[in-house]
């Protein structure tokens, strides 16, 4: 029987002192909070929840084992569909998703998945508990190209299914998006995302840093020279989009991408780095997604006075509804329905003012720095060094439905932002654990002719 009782709330920093510093927002709910959430849950014989989870988890099981206190029963339930559970659990628009689907929030609040997911997750990760064994190897490698979410997803699949993975990272460190692009205070680094790779890690799979796919190697010669039956490329869409009008090429006018790098994967925000970071004092934002809000939480956290300009209105705005609660609450600033005309040169030539498009009419507001958040798409470096992979118009990369995801250059697969468009950590997850078992039919195929080709030239069966 479920408790009737009000969804448990979940600490937090006071907004006054959490602006002053990149601590990780939530708290999240210790154990007496997560057993009496999860006694909420009403275990609905068709669990809409998991209709509508991305990655299918298991909700009401893993719950059930919250409520008895077998956490790593949850862990190892949730573990069979999401390698990235303390991730997922802070970052998911479940509001969208999973809890938007929840029976209970009809009439009244839903349960607290993504916390209760987050707990899970936490809770292995300070135990050492290990979700899924790794599996016995099958005797077949797969290299995966990029270590984001859909990277991870990926190869942790596959390693379950006995494959030989390895993925090969640009940057310095693993985990793409998850470092470089989502700020501390939503997601620590150390504490979560490096914990979290170790638990794929865990599973057998290899990660190499500092490996350019295009450059330091290729497609081809993961082919054709080191062995791998087939190549998964999960390299996201990290290139940032701009606006093309007057003045955006000033000093003063940077992607948002290329800040939040600076402060997250850099570390640009501790005065013990040497990473040079110029915030500015009065600030805007362009733009309404989930990347906006970062840069817009990270500037105000280093002293600016921001401003973030969408050009629809607060009800259009693509930002997870919490995220965008919670900037407000750290006082920074909204103007709906405005866009950028122009940017205008100031003193030194950098940028001194913008030309804005307000409902009210045309304005010209002074302005030191800008931070376009405004969409992002594909490097063209491993399309462009690999033969046969098309792309469209945009440079999205094209993938077949059978074998699903698979490019249009034979053993090699795409999946996540690459292919899809920027989407979500849990968007990326689905489309590349997708991709996963599209890779082990194409493997499989491959050993099946190996073998009939082996029984005719040999004319015996074994």
């Amino acid at each position: 029987m479920a408790n009737k009782i009000p969804r448990v709330p979940v600490r937090e920093q006071d907004p006054k002192v959490r602006v002053t510093n990149f601590e990780e927002v939530c708290y999240g709910y210790d154990l007496q909070e997560a057993q009496l959430e999860a006694s909420r849950c009403l275990d609905c014989k068709k669990p809409r929840c998991v209709e509508h989870c991305p990655v299918s988890l298991q909700i009401p099981k893993f719950i059930e084992q919250v409520v008895k206190g077998d956490f790593a029963e949850a862990a190892r339930i949730i573990g069979q569909d999401s390698s990235l559970p303390s991730v997922c659990g802070r970052v998911c628009p479940q509001e969208t998703q999973c809890e938007g689907s929840c029976i209970l929030g009809v009439k009244g609040e839903s349960v607290a998945i993504g916390k209760l997911e987050r707990f899970v997750g936490d809770w292995s990760i300070e135990h050492g508990a290990e979700a899924t064994a790794p599996a016995p190897s099958n005797g077949r490698k797969v290299a995966v190209v990029g270590s984001g979410p859909a990277g991870l997803a990926c190869a942790a699949d596959l390693a379950k299914m006995g494959y030989e993975v390895k993925i090969f990272e640009a940057l310095h460190k693993a985990g793409g998006v998850l470092q470089y692009g989502i700020p501390e205070f939503r997601l620590p680094k150390d504490k979560v995302v490096a914990r979290e790779i170790e638990n794929v890690l865990r599973l057998g799979v290899r990660i190499e840093t500092d490996v350019i796919v295009g450059h330091t190697v290729t497609v081809d010669s993961l082919l054709d020279e080191e062995g791998y039956s087939a190549v998964f490329i999960g390299s996201g869409a990290g290139l940032p989009r701009f606006m093309g009008i007057p003045g955006e090429n000033l000093n003063g006018v940077v992607s948002a991408n290329e800040f939040l790098t600076r402060a997250n994967l850099m570390k640009a925000y501790d005065d013990t780095y040497d990473t040079p970071i110029y915030v500015g004092r009065r600030v805007v934002v362009v733009g309404g997604g989930n990347v906006a809000m970062d840069a817009a939480r990270t500037a105000i956290r280093l002293g600016a006075d921001v401003t973030v300009l969408y050009r629809k209105t607060q009800e259009e705005m693509p930002a997870i509804q919490s995220e965008y609660e919670e900037a407000v609450k750290e006082g920074v600033k909204f103007e709906w329905k405005t866009t950028v005309e122009a940017f205008l040169k100031g003193k030194n030539g950098r940028l001194g003012s913008c030309v804005l498009n307000t409902p009210e009419g045309e304005r010209v507001e002074k302005f030191d720095r800008i931070y376009l958040a405004i969409g992002s798409r594909p490097a063209n470096r491993i399309v462009s060094t690999t033969a046969g992979i098309e792309v469209d118009e945009k440079g999205y990369v094209k993938v077949v439905e059978r074998p699903y995801g698979m490019t249009t250059r034979r053993g090699v697969f795409a999946g996540g932002d690459v292919v899809h468009r920027p989407q979500t950590v849990v968007l990326a997850m689905k489309a590349a654990k997708e991709v996963a078992q599209g890779i082990a039919q194409y493997v499989d195929a491959i050993k099946l002719l190996e073998e009939a080709k082996r029984i005719e030239q040999q004319g015996t069966v074994e």
